[in-house]
């Protein structure tokens, strides 16, 4: 790198320190109010909101404020938010009917139409630079990201298409072990041990060429939902920085989707941000043991229920998905998800973590963060215990970003990729 790359490199950091420097509380300003000063000033990024998954089961007009779900227009104002990633979320289901691809695309087309009939308040944004513009011209940057690795169907050609049609991340897999990375597996579900899915042991010779190939793109590599074993076969081989788009602390809330000190300690050594997921079943601990217990009680409800739908699987699927999805979860608190926040800090450090809210994908939002217009208390609370503003802002958008243009910059060294296969002569 020569001194002027290195000078370009470091501006960022250069203003971001600057703008804390010159930004202390204004005399007489209470934390509240310095609070919302901040939140409302600084580029707040939420990796994932499940937005599409909700629109699909009722279209509403996000434009104006609902009474149901946790997001839309108005809310996403409120809560400061300046980029929300919405999920192409592929349900697994799609994976043994060869369709994944075709699930993708019409949601990826949904999230594009949204932001066109919507111009005065939202843009379409694929880059860093995307997003800092949006935030200086007032209006919500939508970016994408594929939940589910199955949705490329084995196809690098497809991994390709999809990143020029604007999908920034992916996450590699979702509840199910598609047929190149084992997934973590589904532990909302009766069904779930993790011996299932560990199927390939981490990666395939397939999967690490997926994950080259993302690097070499400029694709953010997502490891939430994936095992354990899979995740550190990713930070071996990928170039780039990764990271987890809505993952918690497993030292704290002890459930798989969650995240060990020691994946959050190497995330963070290659350059890469653990988002945190406000779901009081992942920030939680007795949330966690609540749903472990009423699980286990329902448990002959759900075999009876099997035995009388054996010979109509796809009955059997719903009643038995519809015994957890009705259970009353208690509330964790939502201080809890800055006692995650300051955990990711102390293994890993301040820039290591962010927001991923997993927003219309959860049921139980904490008690004081009921949807996404209450992001403000964050930042309230950080300042409460002592963060500085330069650590508040990296928690709301500056780390994810960092980590972003870090991966950027990993291209260059990426492998390349694979020559297009030319077409065939009649």
């Amino acid at each position: 790198m020569v001194a002027s790359d290195a000078v370009r490199a470091l501006l960022p950091m250069l203003l971001l320190a600057a703008v804390g420097a010159t930004a202390p509380a204004t005399k007489g300003e209470d934390l509240h109010s310095r609070a919302m000063r901040i939140h409302k000033s600084a580029i707040v990024v939420d990796t994932h909101e499940d937005v599409p998954e909700q629109l699909e089961k009722e279209w509403v007009d996000i434009g104006v404020r609902q009474k149901t779900g946790h997001v839309d227009i108005p809310r996403w104002r409120e809560g400061g938010v300046t980029a929300p990633f919405l999920a192409a979320y592929v349900s697994s289901s799609y994976a043994a009917s060869g369709k994944s691809a075709k699930k993708a695309l019409e949601l990826i087309d949904l999230i594009r139409r949204l932001v066109e009939s919507h111009p005065r308040d939202l843009v379409f944004a694929d880059s860093v630079r995307g997003v800092r513009v949006a935030k200086k011209e007032g209006k919500i940057a939508v970016l994408i990201g594929i939940e589910g690795g199955h949705a490329i169907e084995d196809s690098l050609a497809a991994l390709s298409a999809f990143h020029r049609l604007g999908v920034r991340y992916m996450t590699l897999t979702h509840t199910n072990t598609n047929n190149w990375a084992d997934s973590a597996g589904s532990f909302f579900s009766f069904s779930y041990d993790p011996a299932k899915t560990a199927v390939h042991n981490g990666l395939t010779d397939f999967g690490r060429e997926v994950v080259l190939e993302m690097n070499r793109l400029g694709m953010l590599v997502d490891l939430s939902h994936v095992s354990d074993k899979t995740l550190a076969d990713v930070l071996a081989v990928s170039a780039a920085p990764v990271f987890a788009s809505h993952s918690s602390c497993r030292a704290i809330a002890n459930m798989p989707r969650n995240l060990t000190d020691d994946a959050i300690r190497a995330i963070g050594a290659k350059g890469g941000v653990v988002m945190v997921n406000v779901s009081s079943t992942f920030v939680d601990q007795k949330v966690v043991d609540d749903f472990v217990a009423r699980k286990r009680a329902l448990a002959p409800k759900a075999a009876e229920i099997a035995e009388r739908y054996k010979d109509d699987p796809k009955k059997r699927d719903q009643e038995t998905t519809a015994l957890l999805e009705n259970l009353r979860r208690p509330r964790a608190s939502w201080t809890a998800v800055v006692d995650h926040i300051e955990h990711v800090m102390k293994i890993a450090g301040a820039r290591a973590v962010g927001l991923g809210t997993d927003y219309d994908g959860i049921e139980d939002p904490p008690d004081g963060l009921e949807d996404v217009s209450k992001l403000p208390a964050l930042t309230e609370e950080l300042l409460r215990r002592g963060h500085s503003e330069e650590e508040v802002r990296g928690v709301l958008g500056e780390n994810l970003l960092g980590f972003w243009e870090r991966a950027d910059a990993a291209r260059a060294n990426a492998p390349p990729g694979k020559e297009p296969m030319p077409f065939s002569k009649p």
